[in-house]
């Protein structure tokens, strides 16, 4: 968390530990590590997307309110910017799942800017390797479903090649669309979150750490802080950005699961 006591700044510089925050339970706290502040934020996120969604569609309108207008703008964003635009008109089919998950990362990603919240849950890599499985396992399941076990293997591992090359392609094939996929697009998520976060501790407790080692270094502090605001004006472009990218990339792999040649 970045908001930590000076003293705390001074002597101990931010680390990877301070991501694993201690359990908020007043009882059994050494026994709850699962039941953190990073664990409400993902309940928090998920409640918030859901009630926005059923307290704008309640009743909807010809004429739209403004919550309507935002949240069809959300849908209608990604409908056809990316299920559309990526997988062609069936895409309109996973519009809503790729919708849920674009609204998902972006919550979870903006906590990390939120005062006094200011991490994400998805500087923690548990929950991008989540969502990338179930990004993973829906197109594995949606080019079966297309083309049957047997074709959508033979179309993901063999390449229109010749065939003394195949030997060699095939496992890098195997390589990059089942074991890469997933990796990839968690963490790469992951990483950013984790490193905007860090850039973000640095900055703050830096200053913090400056102006208690000596009064001198008062306008180096006061630098640190204005470098601060202007990381998270840039880090509110990366979450916006990893949410789009996020959502992209499980379209353009449905896609690719749907599609007939390699």
């Amino acid at each position: 968390m970045i908001v930590q006591s000076t003293v705390l700044a001074a002597e101990f510089p931010p680390s990877v530990e301070d991501f694993y925050l201690p359990s908020i339970l007043p009882w059994g706290a050494e026994n709850n590590y699962w039941f953190t502040k990073i664990t409400v934020l993902a309940w928090v996120a998920v409640a918030l997307i859901i009630v926005f969604f059923l307290v704008t569609y309640r009743k909807p309108q010809l004429v739209p309110s403004k919550k309507q207008w935002f949240a069809e703008s959300v849908y209608g964003f990604v409908r056809n910017n990316i299920a559309v635009e990526m997988i062609g008109p069936r895409g309109v089919n996973f519009a809503p799942y790729l919708t849920t998950l674009f609204c998902f990362v972006i919550f979870m990603n903006f906590f990390g800017i939120v005062p006094l919240i200011q991490i994400s849950p998805n500087s923690h890599i548990a929950f991008p390797a989540i969502l990338a499985v179930i990004s993973y396992v829906m197109f594995i399941y949606v080019g079966i479903r297309q083309h049957g076990f047997v074709k959508y293997v033979k179309n993901s591992l063999i390449p229109p090649a010749p065939w003394f090359i195949l030997p060699l392609l095939i496992p890098i094939e195997f390589f990059s669309n089942f074991l890469v996929r997933p990796f990839s697009l968690a963490v790469r998520l992951f990483a950013n979150m984790f490193a905007g976060h860090m850039l973000l501790l640095v900055f703050t407790l830096g200053g913090f750490a400056m102006i208690n080692a000596n009064a001198l270094l008062a306008p180096v502090s006061i630098l640190s802080w204005i470098l601060t605001i202007a990381l998270t004006f840039l880090e509110f472009l990366v979450i916006c950005l990893q949410a789009y990218v996020f959502t992209v990339l499980t379209a353009s792999y449905v896609q690719g699961a749907l599609a007939d040649e390699h």
